[in-house]
């Protein structure tokens, strides 16, 4: 499986037509909110009508910048993974939408305990899907908000600013491929555990995105062959 790793669009969307070609190339879309531009909540209506002109497999999340209520027009649209879990060849997708409490200036900002809490799709369903141990092997994640100390939630100076909570559910349920955003000055790619982290960076602002391939081993567990951080 091809996955196109994109993130952060807010509301641009000429850097959208200019992943024409890597659209045409993947076999899914996995999105990591903020359809919006900040203090331009209207600006996300525009790009979810684009993004699902795009590519047929389309999985969502809203983000920090995105008003709660959206959550309804990307449902109607059939791209939302926030708050449930969607299976697609064989591979589970959940997400968690909107960013930690910081500023309290953008529309979706939320404690750490409501972040994880969309995943409890996953935890009522655990004993049916997981193993022994309680890992899912099929299972990729999309969370806006990143996991706490990773390459991927680092502020300019440094300092961790991810979500401890929505780090100790990795742990616990290790998902193959987690995708995340937020932290624009973050792009990385990451392991915890047997879990590759990828934020590809804000595609909008810096014209980055990722590129994830992933296969199933001999033992049928899906597991990432290959990430990378790309740029337009």
């Amino acid at each position: 499986m091809k996955f196109l790793v994109i993130s952060d669009i807010h509301g641009n969307l000429e850097k959208l037509d200019k992943l024409d070609e890597k659209f045409q190339l993947a076999d899914a879309v996995l999105f990591g909110g903020d359809f919006a531009l900040f203090e331009h909540e209207e600006t996300g209506k525009p790009v979810l009508e684009k993004l699902t002109k795009k590519h047929e497999k389309i999985f969502a999340v809203l983000g920090n910048c995105d008003n709660p209520d959206f959550l309804e027009e990307i449902e109607n649209a059939d791209v939302s993974v926030q708050g449930t879990v969607t299976y697609d060849e064989g591979i589970a997708i959940a997400g968690s939408g909107g960013g930690s409490k910081f500023t309290g200036s953008t529309p979706f900002e939320r404690s750490e305990e409501e972040l994880v809490s969309d995943f409890d799709v996953i935890e009522n369903s655990s004993e049916e899907c997981a193993d022994e141990n309680g890992h899912w092997s099929n299972l990729i994640l999309i969370m806006h908000n990143p996991p706490k100390d990773t390459e991927c939630d680092k502020i300019p100076n440094g300092v961790h600013v991810g979500s401890q909570l929505l780090r100790d559910f990795i742990e616990k349920r290790t998902p193959f491929l987690v995708v995340t955003g937020h932290i624009h000055e973050s792009a990385g790619i990451s392991k915890i555990g047997d879990t590759t982290v990828i934020n590809p960076g804000s595609l909008g602002e810096e014209g980055k995105y990722g590129w994830v391939t992933a296969a199933k081993d001999s033992e049928g567990k899906w597991k990432v062959d290959s990430a990378e951080l790309c740029s337009l």
